[in-house]
């Protein structure tokens, strides 16, 4: 079985569109709004040298940058350009692994179809758009978190009715996380948000996210989120977890669930239920078939630090 690095040599012969294994992301993929986007905020200063005064909504309009809810942006990215091309060398990799058995790593247990891209040759491309185009805006955005990207962990997600259809509630491994549809056609698959890992809120509805293709959705990893089953057609997202390493070794995302943890204010929103690490998910829902498939070590909410009424 090969994988990581091993896929990436052997997949090499077989790349659809050699300029994008040339380790730089061209200005002239990005979508004219996300220019608009990149200009406004070079003309600021440091994220440090800004006061209080300082409000997004005065430096950026909301058809340019869209704040769907505190801490969620939404953008359009990526050109129709960029995403053919992008499109067409993902799908190019599934034909060549499926015909010369060429294995690769899976994104998480819980995505069965996606690519992590950085193991087949994408990881220089996805670092030169996160550290001259992505972090640019995400610092000013997330000025803690993404007050440096070190390092990513880049993938595919697909979802379509006879493969992944959702993907359950959850927390990235990721400080902020950068999540971009590139298509195709599809009716269903949009992103629901809950609250922050360890908050009273953790488990409460926020906000509901319609993806568009060319479009991304900016937020904090530890923000509750999950992918809502699709309806038809199939959506591929290319997801970028960006780690920032001074950051993490301050142990603020350790996330030891008995110290961080709050007293959960009230029941859980329906949607925000996870059959994957919630303890009450039966009190409220059956186990969906991907729930049978897997060993269930649920733990939310910890010991202790249940809503009042939890059964």
């Amino acid at each position: 079985m090969m994988m990581g690095s091993s896929a990436e040599l052997l997949y090499k012969p077989y790349r659809f569109h050699p300029q994008l294994f040339n380790d730089t992301f061209l200005e002239s993929w990005l979508h004219p709004d996300y220019i608009s986007i990149l200009n406004a905020f070079q003309k600021l200063p440091s994220p440090a040298d800004l006061d209080d005064t300082f409000n997004i909504d005065n430096i950026v309009s909301q058809d340019l940058l869209k704040k769907e809810m505190d801490g969620v942006y939404s953008f359009n990215v990526f050109n129709s350009t960029f995403i053919q091309l992008f499109n067409e060398e993902i799908n190019n990799f599934y034909t060549i692994s499926e015909h010369h058995s060429i294995n690769v790593r899976r994104p998480n247990s819980m995505n069965n179809y996606g690519v992590i891209v950085n193991d087949i040759g994408l990881r220089s491309l996805i670092t030169n758009f996160q550290q001259k185009y992505l972090w640019p805006v995400a610092r000013y955005l997330f000025p803690i978190q993404g007050s440096q990207f070190d390092s990513h962990h880049s993938f595919i997600v697909r979802y379509k009715s006879t493969e992944d259809v959702g993907l359950d509630m959850h927390t990235d491994d990721s400080d902020v996380t950068f999540n971009v549809c590139l298509g195709d056609i599809f009716e269903g698959a949009s992103l629901t948000f809950c609250g922050m890992f360890g908050k009273s809120n953790h488990r409460q509805y926020t906000h509901t996210y319609q993806h568009k293709v060319g479009r991304a959705v900016l937020h904090l990893g530890n923000r509750r989120h999950g992918a809502d089953d699709i309806q038809s057609g199939t959506r591929c997202n290319l997801i970028i977890w960006n780690h920032n390493e001074a950051y993490r070794g301050r142990g603020v995302n350790a996330w030891d669930r008995n110290e961080v943890y709050e007293v959960e204010e009230a029941e859980p929103s329906p949607v925000c239920l996870s059959y994957t690490h919630d303890r009450d998910y039966t009190n409220f829902k059956s186990l969906p078939e991907a729930a049978l498939k897997q060993k269930r070590k649920p733990w939310c909410p910890p010991p202790g630090r249940e809503y009042e009424g939890y059964k």
